[in-house]
């Protein structure tokens, strides 16, 4: 593996012109295909198999003029302090406004809400359900406007509108302020750390070039493959913060090997074939994390999962190919201040000033701390994490409505006066679907279920039966006592669901129950019941990777406990302050409620992925100094004089990149960015740096054991890059690689 990427390190670096070149028509290509590409539609979030997505295939089939999982708004009226929405003037003005309505035929129907009986008990506040022939996110801007022109008529007649329902859903847009903030930071991380103006460019120009790349493909893929603005979105997240850091740790490594006194060509050629096969295999790592997500069975999670793949590999290539070329473009504007001053400086070589010269770095004294005290730091750090994690125990899934929007949005409004109005379970309706084709008397079994249904207990009303066409299916509305995502609730379908199979059972008749509040919580079930197997499935496939790695059993399987560790702590963070409120209002989150039922395996797959990077980066150094006879101790600190300040540096950056998106209006972009960044803090900064070197110390050898037989059956990666430490040096170093100031024009 190293020998391998050496060589295409060395051809990248002689042929930069050829690589740059070919890179620059894949941006292009992509950038044009994304451009002549017809838009996505955005699909509606389903999970096949089970009840409630049954029962919207069978709307869908039973009545055809409808779309069972069209768009819906509600026009909420309330009016004046002191009047009622049926005096004869507010009542005008309610009909002028739905009189108003034009959908430019996306409009179905315009209930009128005194006809339906759609009117508070105490007369002030009364809505009308519209309907779409489409879905929410394939209504044209025409038929928005309209429905908000429709409300200013109401608002100018002197009523109080707002909008509810799914009309007014929009695509999550990337490039906020925030995300922004994040980039910059990571700029100003960069510099630090590498030293050079140039290097940080590098690495950000390197990183930005195959995001471009990767959205450009989603947009042009989008119909073809289904991929939504979530895909996209997950894909520049990702992209940006492993393009940063693998860019990041290759130009470290040139530094380090410049400072040895090698050649530029072979200097790229070193960094890319031992840092290089790192990054191969973080990468590996992440694609396998990624790709798992196809086991949970719901298709935007599994197309997010290759989108966000597809990134992950896309920053690999870029990383290995386009830095080393880009190594042989900046010339010596790529190494840290420090070294270019030595090489202006007569008789001194680059590698006379090494980086740890003078007092030990802070990565060095925190290694020799930790080897000092091993139990206290691990202790410490399982007891700290522990703690974070422990609301987790409190944690709570389901899926964001109007609930969860800001005060300051109409469709929240529009809740709040529904729930004032009608109820807290108004907002979450109830379908029960009763085929009735196989009854012999589907009359009869309509009759009992809807009997059997109204005899459940939590319910506020149930509406009359609606008959298909062809009269083999009826509908059921059910009005809950309690809100969507209370426990309460979620009883209740359960409840309806075995009184429904009862009923069913008796005459033949399917039933089932479905709406936007059941489909919530199958998905939550199915999430709980997905995660063991998909764990099982990630993790074994990560520790069999590393264990061909490291070449080590009890090193894979420290990197996997202490995932669980990072990860239980994240999911604390977020039901701290998405449950439970804390710090909501620093980070712009303006209203409680359940965890993204989404999250937990969504957070794990690229959770994981990310935290074997730093254990693959940091531990490669440490195996590197084993493999060459040093003892433990001298391993580990050896780990941390090259790779920590390094990790450290792309920690902050991965952190600063991910919490930028929690700026975003998207409850999911904001769960996904503060649960990646506070699992990503945790695992680099308490995981990676003290439980890791406090766990090698307490092992010593016993770290590295591998019993024979796996020994003399695994392949030999050399990611340590032990053959390249055979080349004879003399055709690595030259008297000339001082790295003199050189003429313009002339190659470095």
């Amino acid at each position: 593996m190293a020998t391998y990427l050496y060589r295409i390190g060395r051809w990248a670096f002689r042929r930069r012109r050829l690589v740059g070149g070919v890179w620059l028509g894949v941006l292009l290509l992509a950038v044009v295909a994304a451009a002549v590409a017809p838009a996505g539609e955005e699909e509606e979030l389903s999970m096949p198999g089970t009840e409630s997505q049954k029962a919207f295939d069978l709307l869908d089939e039973r009545f055809p003029q409808s779309n069972a999982q069209g768009a819906e708004a509600r026009l909420v009226f309330r009016a004046p302090e002191g009047q009622r929405v049926t005096a004869t003037e507010n009542r005008a003005a309610v009909e002028d406004t739905l009189g108003s309505l034009d959908g430019g035929g996306q409009v179905a129907s315009a209930a009128d809400p005194y006809e339906t009986g759609a009117v508070s008990e105490d007369g002030t506040i009364a809505y009308s359900t519209i309907t779409y022939t489409v879905g929410a996110l394939d209504l044209t801007e025409a038929t928005k406007s309209a429905l908000e022109d429709a409300a200013d008529r109401g608002r100018d007649a002197g009523l109080t509108v707002e909008i509810g329902g799914s009309a007014l859903e929009a695509e999550e847009e990337p490039g906020g302020t925030t995300e922004i903030v994040g980039v910059l930071v990571a700029a100003v991380v960069l510099v630090l750390t590498l030293g050079s103006l140039a290097a940080a460019g590098l690495s950000l120009l390197t990183a930005l070039l195959g995001v471009a790349i990767a959205f450009g493909l989603v947009t042009a893929l989008a119909v073809p493959l289904g991929l939504t603005s979530t895909v996209a979105i997950l894909a520049l997240m990702l992209g940006l913060a492993v393009g940063i850091d693998y860019a990041l740790f290759i130009t470290s490594r040139f530094h380090d090997e410049r400072a040895r006194g090698s050649v530029p060509e072979e200097a790229a050629g070193r960094a890319v074939g031992t840092a290089g096969s790192a990054v191969v295999f973080a990468g590996a790592t992440v694609l396998i994390a990624l790709a798992g997500l196809g086991v949970v069975g719901i298709p935007e999670l599994t197309r997010m999962g290759l989108g966000g793949a597809g990134a992950v590999a896309l920053a690999v290539l870029v990383a290995l190919t386009l830095t080393p070329a880009l190594f042989g473009f900046f010339g010596r504007r790529v190494l840290p201040r420090a070294f270019r001053k030595a090489g202006r400086t007569a008789g001194v070589r680059p590698h006379a000033v090494p980086a740890t010269a003078g007092r030990p770095g802070l990565a060095i004294r925190w290694a020799r701390f930790v080897l000092r005290r091993p139990v206290a730091v691990l202790v410490t750090a399982v007891l700290g994490l522990g703690a974070v994690a422990a609301p987790v125990l409190s944690l709570e899934l389901g899926l964001p409505g109007d609930e969860s929007k800001s005060v300051q949005t109409t469709q929240r409004r529009a809740y709040d006066l529904l729930s004032e109005g009608f109820g807290p379970g108004f907002n979450g309706p109830l379908t029960v679907v009763v085929d009735t084709a196989k009854s012999v008397d589907p009359r009869a079994a309509t009759d009992l279920v809807v009997r059997t249904v109204r005899d459940v207990d939590g319910i506020a009303s149930v509406g009359d039966p609606v008959l298909s066409k062809a009269g083999d299916t009826a509908l059921l509305t059910v009005v809950p006592g309690t809100a969507p995502n209370s426990g309460e609730t979620k009883d209740l379908v359960y409840a309806l669901r075995d009184a429904g199979s009862e009923a069913g059972a008796d005459t033949g008749a399917g039933v089932f129950v479905t709406g936007r509040t059941a489909l919530n919580i199958d998905i939550s079930e199915a999430m709980a019941d997905a995660l063991l197997p998909y764990l099982t499935i990630v993790i074994g496939l990560a520790v069999l990777l590393l264990l061909v790695v490291f070449r080590s059993v009890l090193v894979p399987v420290k990197a996997a406990l202490g995932f669980l560790l990072s990860v239980g702590a994240a999911f604390g963070v977020l039901v701290a302050v998405f449950q439970w409120g804390w710090a909501a209002d620093l980070l712009g989150i303006e209203q409680t409620g359940p965890v993204m039922s989404l999250m937990p395996i969504l957070v794990i797959g690229i959770v994981f992925g990310l935290a074997m990077d730093y254990e693959v980066f940091l531990l490669t150094r440490m195996r590197e100094a084993h493999v060459h006879g040093a003892s433990p101790g001298e391993a580990i600190v050896n780990g941390f004089r090259h790779s920590g300040r390094v990790v450290a540096a792309a920690a902050i950056i991965m952190i600063s990149v991910f919490a930028g998106f929690v700026g975003m209006s998207s409850p999911t972009i904001q769960t996904m960015g503060l649960g990646l960044a506070s699992a990503v803090a945790f695992d680099a900064f308490v995981v990676r740096m003290a439980i890791a070197p406090a766990v090698l110390a307490l092992l010593g050898h016993r770290a590295w054991w591998l019993p024979r037989i796996l020994n003399r059956v695994l392949p030999n990666v050399d990611i340590e890059g032990e053959a390249l430490s055979r080349r004879d040096p003399a055709s690595a170093t030259r008297p000339d690689a001082v790295v003199p100031p050189l003429p313009a024009g002339r190659r470095p």
